[in-house]
């Protein structure tokens, strides 16, 4: 799937909006078949356009502590310690970047004590990672997984 037409479009925001909304009412909305907005939709999710996800509030169930994590890694390691922090649960995005950090990590914890062990007791064993810059976050701002700009 290449290319998303404009009514592909529209009902990517209909479904950002509100990811339970029925696909009848899509349809109503765009003047369109139910069975159109059906299809679409589920030929969209077989080119992995997009993924239906629950998209949970981190405090809400005990994630008080997000961090930003820039890594600076040993030369021709990078892949390998990305792979390393794939494994860990908290960390929740892993991305190869350019300018100051080799990777950049999110993950979540329940408190300090547990960045801190994480920092002092799982980074530091991996082996390839030279420095870590952690940031935590103090306050949020925006938290958003949409994509599409109307």
């Amino acid at each position: 799937m290449d290319n998303l037409d404009e009514m592909d479009m529209e009902i990517l925001n209909y479904l950002q909006d509100n990811g339970k909304r029925p696909y009848s009412e899509i349809a109503r909305l765009l003047d369109v078949s139910e069975g159109t907005i059906r299809s679409r939709v589920n030929k969209m999710l077989k080119n992995e356009v997009f993924e239906f996800i629950i998209h949970t509030n981190p405090n809400k169930v005990g994630l008080n502590v997000q961090v930003i994590v820039g890594i600076t890694t040993q030369l021709g390691k990078q892949d390998a310690v990305a792979a390393h922090l794939q494994q860990y649960p908290e960390v929740r995005f892993v991305g190869a970047f350019s300018g100051k950090h080799d990777l950049i990590i999110q993950a979540y914890f329940k408190s300090n004590d547990d960045l801190v062990n994480f920092v002092n007791h799982e980074l530091s064993k991996i082996e390839g990672v030279m420095n870590a810059d952690v940031n935590v976050e103090l306050k949020q701002f925006k938290d958003t997984f949409s994509y599409i700009i109307p």
